[in-house]
C-alpha cells in the first residue's frame, strides 16, 4: 500500500513563494503518475498539476500554468511543487495523489487517481 507525505505548506504573502514536496513510500511503478490537487472552503477539489515517474511530462491547470512547476525525484520517490507569484486565490489545502495506469497519461481528474496524502494548508494573505 502507497503512502504519501505532504510537506512545506504555510502562510506567505501575495507574490511571495512555497515549495511543497510529496514523499512517496511504498513500490512506485515506472507507469505512475504524481498529481498535485487542492481544496478551498466551499469548494470542490481541483486539479493543479501533474507529472508521469517514466519520462518527467507534465500539465498544469490554467491558473497555475506560469507560476507553478513540478518536478520531481525518483530515488527519493519524491515530486516537488515549487509554487511562485503566489495570489490569495491560490489559498487551499494542496494534496499528493498517485495515478496507476496502464499506460502512462497525464490527468487532472481527481477521481483518476488511486492514493492520496493528508494535505497541506497553503494560505496567502497579507
Amino acid at each position: 500500500q502507497l503512502q504519501l507525505v505532504e510537506s512545506g505548506g504555510g502562510l506567505v504573502q501575495p507574490g511571495g513563494s512555497l515549495r511543497l514536496s510529496c514523499a512517496a513510500s511504498g513500490f512506485i511503478l515506472g507507469r505512475d503518475v504524481f498529481g498535485w490537487f487542492r481544496q478551498a472552503p466551499g469548494k470542490g477539489r481541483e486539479g493543479v498539476s501533474c507529472i508521469t515517474v517514466n519520462d518527467g511530462r507534465t500539465d498544469y491547470a490554467d491558473s497555475v500554468r506560469g507560476r507553478f512547476t513540478m518536478s520531481r525525484d525518483n530515488a527519493k520517490n519524491t515530486v516537488y511543487l515549487q509554487m511562485n507569484s503566489l495570489k490569495p486565490e491560490d489559498t487551499a489545502v494542496y494534496f499528493c495523489a498517485i495515478m496507476r495506469p496502464w499506460i502512462p497519461t497525464l490527468s487532472l481528474t481527481p477521481s483518476a487517481y488511486d492514493f492520496w496524502g493528508q494535505g497541506t494548508q497553503v494560505t496567502v494573505s497579507s
